[in-house]
């Protein structure tokens, strides 16, 4: 499952007073007389997630006692990218960062009021609280995985509402982050603050789903796998510019910092650490014999080794190894899987030729069988959201999208003289995807929806309850509901991610019947990350849904027991025997 991407392309316009918070750092003037290292800086071009889309000015990057492959940044001048960044691209007009400095501790403060300081004695960063410092502006919630709700800046109804009072958030606890343990250095050199690209491409854009990677040559914008983006087979344009640099061994200063940043990411950030029994990854690297391997020289090798750490000892489904890094080459992946994987594409198989076998032209994705209407899809998507839809639909364009197909069949359903009693939304093949589109689809059959996300890495818990305007009339009510019809989902091992958190809400709610077997379960959202050199990859991340009973949070990433079990997958398609079972359930 992915959740939004920024939304606003850079232009290659800034405005002048926000460049000039790129070019020039003003340091101390109390600066060290005795500094224990050499730096060097060096300017490079900024690709923007396109060939076209770019800085206007070279941003300078700096390496330290004569390491070129590892690069750091200077903290003012990441102040002002992180302002450009978050304010032009993601389009947060109200997110600002500033910075203080004081006796060698440094504070960014967001407008919010809370704060990172990165302590230079002691090499460590400490965030009053992580959640609040990192979300945007325009989030509903501290974790917000909804793209857009509410009213939009015209006053208009957006397509999603969030009902702020039935809603709550739980604030985490403070994040202390020990880099001196994972032996990563913070450079205080003539005034000026200098921290490993990556450890802030880590600690701050992660949660945007976006990094910053350093090819060589020039910085480039990563974002949910844009930078790798295939058309018509063939890598794009942007991709291989991001390729086209010689292969290289990684420095030893490279080797050592990138296996231990990869160390304090993961123990950090992926979400699955104590289902997976993993104390640190460190020690899991150590037991399973890779910790040489990631740390060494070859950075071949070390992409291999983390691909193999992925498939076989996580191998969650939603945690992937995308792409190797450029100091690797460009490289086919292997298609490599672990047993959980390679069990889930058995499923997918099974299930996919009992339905072509049913439905050899392909299956309706809206269909009355008699009084019942079944409605499919394989995937959650949201072409748009909030009052682009609206825009959309009175432009006469019908999405083929998720929300778009529930709009058609609500109006099908709710037509006059319908003859349907019976809803049955078709999940068995559904893998996944979009969160607003699954919210659109729970409010659809229970008026109110309840989605609940903790961050395992904070503590910090959210539940929201949501409305969505299914009728288009640009009100929230009754109306927009089928939730005066019987209500069935029907589920099966292919049932996963937001294929899973629909069903596992469905349960919790006892009101929608749940026909097939165990869902497929993954519970934690998808996490994009990349390597201090540059290889691309993803997990599940610290955010994970959940489902709300009793005022606790249940974990969903087992899967959802059906109230009555389906024994044959051909059954699942036979929607006339189908139709008949549930009209003859008492």
């Amino acid at each position: 499952m992915k959740i939004r991407l920024p939304v606003r392309v850079l232009s290659l316009m800034m405005t002048l007073v926000m460049l000039t918070a790129l070019t020039v750092p003003v340091c101390a003037e109390n600066a060290t007389a005795l500094q224990a290292h050499t730096v060097e800086e060096k300017v490079y071009q900024t690709y923007l997630g396109s060939l076209s889309d770019t800085l206007t000015q070279p941003y300078p990057l700096y390496f330290i006692d004569g390491v070129y492959d590892l690069p750091y940044v200077e903290l003012e001048l990441w102040t002002g990218l992180m302002n450009l960044y978050f304010v032009e691209l993601m389009g947060d007009d109200g997110y600002s960062l500033t910075m203080s400095e004081n006796k060698n501790v440094v504070t960014l403060t967001r407008e919010n009021g809370y704060t990172l300081q990165l302590d230079f004695d002691q090499d460590k960063m400490v965030f009053d609280d992580y959640d609040a410092f990192v979300h945007t502006s325009m989030d509903s919630t501290l974790i917000d995985l909804v793209s857009e709700s509410g009213v939009g800046p015209d006053g208009e109804i957006q397509l999603i509402q969030r009902d702020r009072q039935a809603s709550f958030e739980r604030y985490g606890d403070m994040m202390t982050v020990d880099l001196a343990s994972y032996r990563i250095d913070l450079i205080e050199h003539e005034g000026c603050y200098y921290v490993p690209l990556q450890t802030m491409d880590d600690f701050m854009l992660l949660p945007s789903q976006c990094s910053f990677t350093f090819n060589g040559q020039a910085m480039f914008l990563v974002n949910d796998n844009a930078l790798f983006s295939y058309e018509d087979g063939a890598y794009t344009e942007y991709a291989e510019l991001y390729y086209d640099v010689p292969t290289a061994e990684r420095s030893d200063a490279l080797a050592e910092y990138s296996y231990h940043e990869l160390c304090l990411a993961l123990d950090t950030f992926y979400g699955l650490k104590e289902p997976h029994d993993i104390q640190t990854f460190r020690e899991l690297f150590w037991q399973i014999g890779y910790d040489e391997v990631l740390s060494g020289n070859d950075a071949h090798d070390a992409d291999l080794a983390l691909k193999s750490v992925i498939d076989y000892y996580l191998d969650d489904l939603h945690s992937s190894f995308n792409e190797f890094s450029p100091m690797a080459g460009l490289d086919a992946i292997e298609n490599s899987r672990g047993f959980a994987s390679r069990q889930f594409e058995e499923h997918r198989e099974s299930y996919r030729a009992a339905r072509e076998e049913a439905y050899p032209d392909g299956i309706l994705n809206y269909e009355e069988v008699g009084n019942t209407a079944y409605i499919t899809f394989d995937s959650f998507r949201s072409v748009y959201v909030g009052g682009a839809f609206y825009d959309a639909r009175e432009n006469g364009e019908f999405l083929d999208d998720t929300i778009g197909l529930i709009t058609y069949a609500h109006s099908q359903i709710t037509r006059d003289d319908s003859p349907i009693e019976n809803v049955v939304l078709d999940l068995s093949n559904n893998t996944g995807g979009a969160v607003d589109a699954a919210i659109v689809v729970l409010s659809w059959f229970l008026g109110d929806a309840s989605f609940s996300v903790k961050n395992m890495a904070t503590g910090a818990m959210s539940t929201s309850i949501y409305r969505a305007d299914v009728n288009l009339d640009r009100t929230f009510d009754a109306k927009d509901t089928v939730a005066d019809k019987k209500l069935y989902c029907l589920i099966s091992p292919v049932s996963f991610s937001c294929g899973n958190l629909v069903p596992a809400a469905f349960k919790a709610s006892q009101r929608v019947t749940l026909l097939g077997r165990t869902s497929g379960g993954g519970s934690c959202i998808v996490q994009p990350m990349t390597t201090a050199y540059g290889t691309v990859f993803q997990i599940s991340s610290a955010d994970r849904m959940s489902f709300l009973k009793n005022g606790s949070f249940y974990d969903i990433d087992k899967g959802i027991e059906p109230d009555y079990y389906i024994n044959s997958i051909a059954n699942f398609y036979d929607r006339q025997a189908l139709t008949e079972y549930i009209n003859n359930m008492v």
